[in-house]
Protein backbone atom coordinates (compact mmCIF):
# COMPACT_ATOMS: atom_id res chain seq x y z
CA UNK A 1 0.00 0.00 0.00
CA UNK A 2 1.64 3.23 -1.15
CA UNK A 3 0.77 6.27 0.93
CA UNK A 4 1.62 9.96 0.81
CA UNK A 5 1.66 12.18 3.89
CA UNK A 6 1.01 15.90 3.42
CA UNK A 7 1.83 17.51 6.76
CA UNK A 8 3.86 20.61 7.73
CA UNK A 9 4.57 19.55 11.32
CA UNK A 10 7.34 16.88 11.50
CA UNK A 11 6.17 15.75 14.93
CA UNK A 12 2.61 15.16 13.66
CA UNK A 13 3.95 13.24 10.64
CA UNK A 14 6.04 11.01 12.91
CA UNK A 15 3.12 10.40 15.26
CA UNK A 16 0.92 9.37 12.34
CA UNK A 17 3.52 6.88 11.12
CA UNK A 18 3.86 5.40 14.61
CA UNK A 19 0.10 4.95 14.87
CA UNK A 20 -0.03 3.32 11.43
CA UNK A 21 2.63 0.86 12.57
CA UNK A 22 0.62 0.17 15.73
CA UNK A 23 -2.33 -0.73 13.49
CA UNK A 24 0.01 -3.10 11.60
CA UNK A 25 -0.94 -1.23 8.45
CA UNK A 26 1.44 -2.51 5.75
CA UNK A 27 2.49 0.53 3.74
CA UNK A 28 5.26 2.15 1.72
CA UNK A 29 5.74 5.84 2.47
CA UNK A 30 6.34 7.66 -0.81
CA UNK A 31 7.00 11.10 0.61
CA UNK A 32 6.17 13.68 3.28
CA UNK A 33 5.29 17.09 1.85
CA UNK A 34 4.69 20.27 3.83
CA UNK A 35 3.40 22.88 1.35
CA UNK A 36 0.59 23.39 -1.14
CA UNK A 37 3.10 24.29 -3.85
CA UNK A 38 5.23 21.16 -3.44
CA UNK A 39 2.14 18.94 -3.26
CA UNK A 40 0.91 20.27 -6.60
CA UNK A 41 4.33 19.60 -8.14
CA UNK A 42 4.40 16.07 -6.69
CA UNK A 43 1.01 15.12 -8.15
CA UNK A 44 1.95 16.62 -11.51
CA UNK A 45 5.09 14.50 -11.65
CA UNK A 46 4.07 11.22 -10.00
CA UNK A 47 1.44 8.51 -10.19
CA UNK A 48 -1.30 8.77 -7.59
CA UNK A 49 -0.67 6.84 -4.36
CA UNK A 50 -3.15 4.34 -2.93
CA UNK A 51 -3.99 6.66 -0.02
CA UNK A 52 -3.21 10.22 1.05
CA UNK A 53 -3.15 11.62 4.59
CA UNK A 54 -3.56 15.36 4.18
CA UNK A 55 -3.30 18.05 6.85
CA UNK A 56 -5.61 20.99 6.14
CA UNK A 57 -3.36 23.82 7.35
CA UNK A 58 -0.03 23.62 5.49
CA UNK A 59 3.05 25.81 5.57
CA UNK A 60 1.91 28.03 2.70
CA UNK A 61 -1.87 27.85 2.90
CA UNK A 62 -4.90 25.57 3.12
CA UNK A 63 -4.66 22.17 1.46
CA UNK A 64 -8.05 22.71 -0.21
CA UNK A 65 -6.18 25.04 -2.60
CA UNK A 66 -4.32 22.02 -4.01
CA UNK A 67 -7.49 20.82 -5.72
CA UNK A 68 -7.74 24.07 -7.65
CA UNK A 69 -4.28 23.55 -9.14
CA UNK A 70 -4.08 19.85 -9.94
CA UNK A 71 -6.19 16.70 -10.26
CA UNK A 72 -6.11 14.18 -7.43
CA UNK A 73 -7.92 10.89 -7.88
CA UNK A 74 -6.52 9.19 -4.79
CA UNK A 75 -8.68 8.67 -1.69
CA UNK A 76 -7.84 11.12 1.07
CA UNK A 77 -8.04 11.07 4.86
CA UNK A 78 -7.86 14.65 6.07
CA UNK A 79 -6.26 15.53 9.39
CA UNK A 80 -7.04 18.73 11.27
CA UNK A 81 -6.73 20.25 14.72
CA UNK A 82 -9.88 22.29 14.24
CA UNK A 83 -13.49 21.12 14.49
CA UNK A 84 -14.54 23.91 12.12
CA UNK A 85 -12.84 22.07 9.25
CA UNK A 86 -14.23 18.60 9.97
CA UNK A 87 -17.42 18.70 7.90
CA UNK A 88 -15.75 20.82 5.23
CA UNK A 89 -12.95 18.29 4.83
CA UNK A 90 -15.43 15.45 4.59
CA UNK A 91 -17.04 17.09 1.56
CA UNK A 92 -13.83 17.43 -0.46
CA UNK A 93 -12.54 14.18 -1.97
CA UNK A 94 -12.36 12.61 1.45
CA UNK A 95 -12.70 9.05 2.70
CA UNK A 96 -12.70 10.38 6.26
CA UNK A 97 -11.19 13.01 8.54
CA UNK A 98 -9.23 12.73 11.77
CA UNK A 99 -9.14 15.38 14.47
CA UNK A 100 -5.73 16.01 16.03
CA UNK A 101 -4.34 14.72 18.25
CA UNK A 102 -5.17 11.58 16.31
CA UNK A 103 -6.61 8.79 18.44
CA UNK A 104 -5.67 5.19 17.65
CA UNK A 105 -9.29 4.06 17.60
CA UNK A 106 -10.30 6.82 15.17
CA UNK A 107 -7.39 5.96 12.86
CA UNK A 108 -8.44 2.33 12.92
CA UNK A 109 -12.00 3.32 11.99
CA UNK A 110 -10.78 5.50 9.09
CA UNK A 111 -8.52 2.73 7.75
CA UNK A 112 -11.37 0.20 7.93
CA UNK A 113 -13.60 2.61 6.04
CA UNK A 114 -10.88 3.05 3.41
CA UNK A 115 -10.36 -0.70 3.00
CA UNK A 116 -14.09 -1.33 2.54
CA UNK A 117 -14.54 1.47 0.01
CA UNK A 118 -14.09 0.78 -3.68
CA UNK A 119 -15.02 4.32 -4.50
CA UNK A 120 -12.66 7.01 -5.72
CA UNK A 121 -14.45 10.18 -4.63
CA UNK A 122 -14.22 13.09 -7.06
CA UNK A 123 -13.83 16.73 -6.19
CA UNK A 124 -16.99 18.75 -6.63
CA UNK A 125 -15.70 22.14 -7.93
CA UNK A 126 -18.85 23.95 -6.78
CA UNK A 127 -18.48 22.68 -3.21
CA UNK A 128 -14.77 23.54 -3.25
CA UNK A 129 -15.37 27.09 -4.48
CA UNK A 130 -18.07 27.66 -1.88
CA UNK A 131 -15.87 26.16 0.84
CA UNK A 132 -12.87 28.37 0.10
CA UNK A 133 -15.06 31.44 -0.15
CA UNK A 134 -16.71 30.78 3.19
CA UNK A 135 -13.36 30.23 4.91
CA UNK A 136 -11.99 33.51 3.57
CA UNK A 137 -14.98 35.43 4.90
CA UNK A 138 -15.24 33.69 8.26
CA UNK A 139 -11.55 33.87 9.21
CA UNK A 140 -11.98 37.39 10.61
CA UNK A 141 -11.40 38.17 14.22
CA UNK A 142 -11.72 41.61 15.79
CA UNK A 143 -10.27 41.01 19.25
CA UNK A 144 -7.92 38.67 21.04
CA UNK A 145 -7.46 37.71 24.70
CA UNK A 146 -3.92 38.24 25.99
CA UNK A 147 -2.21 37.77 29.34
CA UNK A 148 -1.54 40.96 31.30
CA UNK A 149 -0.22 40.89 34.85
CA UNK A 150 -2.09 38.25 36.84
CA UNK A 151 -5.09 38.28 34.53
CA UNK A 152 -6.20 38.79 30.98
CA UNK A 153 -7.26 41.66 28.78
CA UNK A 154 -8.62 41.94 25.27
CA UNK A 155 -6.91 43.98 22.59
CA UNK A 156 -7.88 44.75 19.01
CA UNK A 157 -6.46 42.54 16.29
CA UNK A 158 -5.95 45.68 14.20
CA UNK A 159 -3.44 46.95 16.78
CA UNK A 160 -1.17 43.91 16.44
CA UNK A 161 1.80 44.18 14.10
CA UNK A 162 2.88 40.56 14.20
CA UNK A 163 2.88 37.31 16.15
CA UNK A 164 5.77 34.96 16.82
CA UNK A 165 6.50 31.74 18.65
CA UNK A 166 9.47 31.27 20.98
CA UNK A 167 10.08 28.21 23.15
CA UNK A 168 6.49 27.07 22.54
CA UNK A 169 5.06 30.40 23.72
CA UNK A 170 3.05 32.58 21.33
CA UNK A 171 3.56 36.35 21.51
CA UNK A 172 1.69 39.25 19.93
CA UNK A 173 3.41 42.61 19.40
CA UNK A 174 1.93 46.09 19.06
CA UNK A 175 3.77 49.38 18.50
CA UNK A 176 4.78 49.58 22.15
CA UNK A 177 4.06 46.25 23.88
CA UNK A 178 4.48 42.50 23.72
CA UNK A 179 1.74 40.17 24.95
CA UNK A 180 1.56 36.44 25.70
CA UNK A 181 -1.25 34.69 23.81
CA UNK A 182 -2.62 31.38 25.08
CA UNK A 183 -2.94 29.81 21.61
CA UNK A 184 -0.67 27.90 19.25
CA UNK A 185 0.43 29.55 16.03
CA UNK A 186 -1.81 27.17 14.07
CA UNK A 187 -4.87 27.99 16.15
CA UNK A 188 -4.14 31.70 15.96
CA UNK A 189 -3.56 31.87 12.22
CA UNK A 190 -6.75 29.98 11.47
CA UNK A 191 -8.75 32.68 13.24
CA UNK A 192 -7.18 35.65 11.46
CA UNK A 193 -8.24 37.56 8.36
CA UNK A 194 -5.88 36.18 5.73
CA UNK A 195 -6.26 39.33 3.67
CA UNK A 196 -4.55 41.22 6.49
CA UNK A 197 -2.22 38.64 8.07
CA UNK A 198 0.31 36.28 6.47
CA UNK A 199 2.31 33.44 8.01
CA UNK A 200 5.77 34.02 6.54
CA UNK A 201 7.20 30.91 8.21
CA UNK A 202 6.23 28.46 10.95
CA UNK A 203 7.16 30.83 13.73
CA UNK A 204 6.01 34.25 12.50
CA UNK A 205 2.75 35.85 11.34
CA UNK A 206 2.88 39.45 10.12
CA UNK A 207 0.29 42.13 9.33
CA UNK A 208 0.38 44.12 6.11
CA UNK A 209 0.38 47.25 8.25
CA UNK A 210 3.65 46.23 9.91
CA UNK A 211 5.77 46.06 6.74
CA UNK A 212 8.16 48.96 6.20
CA UNK A 213 10.68 47.47 3.79
CA UNK A 214 11.16 44.41 1.57
CA UNK A 215 14.65 43.28 0.53
CA UNK A 216 15.90 40.35 -1.53
CA UNK A 217 17.61 37.68 0.54
CA UNK A 218 19.77 34.72 -0.35
CA UNK A 219 18.35 31.42 -1.56
CA UNK A 220 15.41 33.16 -3.30
CA UNK A 221 13.93 34.45 -0.06
CA UNK A 222 12.95 37.95 1.03
CA UNK A 223 13.71 39.81 4.25
CA UNK A 224 11.21 42.24 5.73
CA UNK A 225 11.66 45.44 7.67
CA UNK A 226 8.95 45.39 10.35
CA UNK A 227 7.75 47.98 12.86
CA UNK A 228 8.99 47.27 16.42
CA UNK A 229 10.98 44.14 15.39
CA UNK A 230 12.29 43.42 18.92
CA UNK A 231 15.66 42.10 17.65
CA UNK A 232 13.99 39.57 15.35
CA UNK A 233 14.69 38.86 11.68
CA UNK A 234 11.62 38.47 9.47
CA UNK A 235 12.49 36.20 6.55
CA UNK A 236 9.87 34.76 4.22
CA UNK A 237 10.61 31.09 3.58
CA UNK A 238 11.57 30.06 0.07
CA UNK A 239 8.39 28.02 -0.40
CA UNK A 240 6.25 31.04 0.42
CA UNK A 241 8.03 33.85 -1.43
CA UNK A 242 5.89 33.70 -4.57
CA UNK A 243 2.64 33.37 -2.62
CA UNK A 244 3.71 36.19 -0.28
CA UNK A 245 4.21 38.56 -3.22
CA UNK A 246 0.75 37.66 -4.53
CA UNK A 247 -0.68 38.33 -1.08
CA UNK A 248 0.86 41.78 -1.00
CA UNK A 249 -0.68 42.58 -4.38
CA UNK A 250 -4.14 41.36 -3.40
Amino acid sequence: MQILIIEDEPRAANQLQNKLKAEKFDYELLDIIDTVEDTVLWFNENKSPDLVFMDIQLADGLSFEIFQKTDIDAPIIFTTAFDQYAIQAFKVNSIDYLLKPIQQEELNHALDKFKKSNKQPAVDPLILKKLLGSMQTTNKREGILVKEGNGFTQIRIADLLYFYSQESITFGVTLDKRFIIDETMDQLFDSLDTNQFYRINRGQIISKNSIQKIDSYFNHRVKLGILNPRDQDFIVSRQKTSDFKNWLNS
